[in-house]
């Protein structure tokens, strides 16, 4: 049987943060459970944030209106892309799993993961238009987001100041990560560990060991699949009126984002449904 691989994508400056524990108790659950584990430290790898023409080798299709989407995407069809870009795509390539690891930036990643994300997923390696969500490139992989905040998580509560971090999650999790097909598995938030105490901070490290050790096997994140919506530019990839339709009765919208100006579903982006819920509503693994 082939050794199964895990890519670590990982963003903090310092080896002795309470990201790098965290990274490290992923490194030796997997390798335990006979994983290959590839890491991208991106600090110490100084990776390049900003998307520009010179992740490209050799001509400009329209150097005359340089377009980083389209020329990126012929370099990877033709294998000119930057070095440092193939050598990314390799390890997504090569992993059953990716863990993106970094602090809350900004209710975001750092700056250079989202470089990362912005040079790696390129179009066409990454998605398409015939290749996205639930038939995405990526949808026999998992991915899935582990990260520190420095807010309590009351203050990400729907009542809270910073608000529901569902929502706060939606434009990562099914904008980025669904998008390219992966099965998006629970974000692990670690709130506010530089405000704990040590031993909260342990358990917090002991709570992740755990997970780690049946990741695996958990259910994906509930997403709306591309069957429910009209795929063509006169559809405005938008909900069939069918859908929309048999939607009415419902209590909730479908997804964060899809809502329908209902109640948001609770925990749509913080928690996989259980089965007996998920059942009675679409799931995107369909």
């Amino acid at each position: 049987m082939a050794q199964k691989t895990a890519l670590i994508v990982y963003a903090h400056q310092s080896p002795v943060s309470f990201n790098a524990a965290v990274r490290h108790v992923a490194m030796q659950e997997l390798a335990a459970q006979g994983y290959r584990v590839l890491v991208s430290d991106l600090y110490a790898m100084n990776f390049r944030a900003n998307a520009t023409q010179d992740d490209i080798i050799g001509d400009l299709k329209t150097p005359e209106h340089f377009q980083y989407g389209d020329e990126t995407m012929s370099a990877w069809m033709e294998g000119r892309l930057s070095d440092d870009i193939v050598a990314e795509q390799r390890k997504v390539e090569e992993a059953e799993l990716v863990i993106f690891q970094f602090p809350l930036y900004w209710f975001s990643v750092p700056a250079v993961m989202k470089g990362w994300i912005d040079r790696v997923l390129t179009q066409g390696f990454a998605f398409s238009l015939k290749n996205m969500y639930n038939n995405g490139v990526f949808k026999d992989k998992k991915a899935m987001l582990s990260f520190t905040t420095g807010a309590m998580q009351t203050m990400f509560k729907p009542d809270g100041i910073n608000g529901d971090i569902n929502i706060t999650l939606w434009p990562l999790q099914n904008g980025t990560l669904h998008f390219c097909g992966f099965q998006v598995l629970a974000p692990q938030i670690f709130w506010s560990p530089a405000h704990c105490p040590a031993d909260v901070r342990t358990a917090m490290l002991d709570g992740w060991r755990a997970r780690v050790k049946g990741l695996l096997e958990e259910k994906p994140l509930t997403f709306a699949p591309c069957e429910l919506f009209d795929l063509s530019f006169q559809g405005g990839f938008r909900l069939w009126p069918k859908v929309r339709e048999e939607r009415e009765s419902q209590t909730h919208g479908i997804t964060t984002g899809h809502h329908l100006g209902k109640p948001l579903p609770p925990d749509n982006q913080i928690k996989a449904q259980p089965a007996d819920e998920s059942s009675a509503q679409t799931d995107c693994r369909n």
